[in-house]
């Protein structure tokens, strides 16, 4: 795969559905030079497009991932991940595994304050742990909002097939955010996997301004 064409499924992974000139103007190519690649990541599976009607003249093409693609991203080990997780729920239960969810919490939150002290700003937190968490491989984003608020944007999870199967996962990650961003901030998941979305996203802003979900 050339350069150009793993930026390509990047920007589709970090920005989602994107029309072929705005593929060309990321990739600061022409049109024709975009095609190009993109026709070759189609012959390979790794795009799919729609047309979409536009307000006015011929519909537009947008390009999204296909499932191929998404398997060019980390995975943190699938098929192992989720065969270890119905033995220790078949071993011990329910509770059983609650509790190694919690020990993988308490560690993260271990990890995760080491990297966050001496932070002050709600900023200067959520892009370290953005920065921390795309280190684990979930292509994380922080971006400031109108009003004071951040968004922390999650493009990629690489333990989406364990928390599939098991979504205490994701509530132990929420928690974890709450808990390492300070009493002082409001954490709100505003986007899903698991839901549909195609990224898991975070509100946060200062506590008198917004609430818990």
């Amino acid at each position: 795969m050339s350069p150009s064409e793993d930026r390509i499924l990047r920007l589709l992974k970090f920005r989602g559905d994107q029309t072929t000139a705005a593929i060309a103007i990321h990739l600061d190519i022409t049109a024709p030079g975009a095609r190009k690649h993109l026709n070759g990541l189609l012959e390979n599976g790794l795009v799919a497009f729609e047309d979409r009607a536009g307000r006015v003249g011929r519909p537009e093409r947008y390009w999204r991932l296909t499932d191929e693609a998404q398997k060019r991203f980390p995975d943190s080990h699938a098929v192992l991940t989720v065969e270890m997780l119905d033995s220790v729920r078949g071993l011990f239960g329910e509770d059983g595994l609650d509790r190694l969810i919690g020990e993988r919490e308490r560690q993260m939150l271990r990890r995760y304050d080491a990297a966050l002290a001496g932070l002050h700003g709600i900023g200067e937190r959520v892009a370290a742990l953005a920065e921390i968490r795309s280190q684990e491989g979930y292509l994380a984003e922080a971006e400031q909002l109108p009003g004071g608020a951040w968004l922390l944007a999650e493009n990629h999870c690489p333990i989406c097939a364990a928390a599939s199967s098991c979504r205490n996962f994701c509530r132990s990650e929420l928690a974890l955010f709450r808990q390492v961003l300070g009493d002082d901030v409001s954490v709100e998941r505003i986007d899903y996997i698991l839901e549909g979305a195609r990224r898991c996203a975070y509100r946060i802003q200062p506590a008198s301004e917004g609430h818990h979900a």
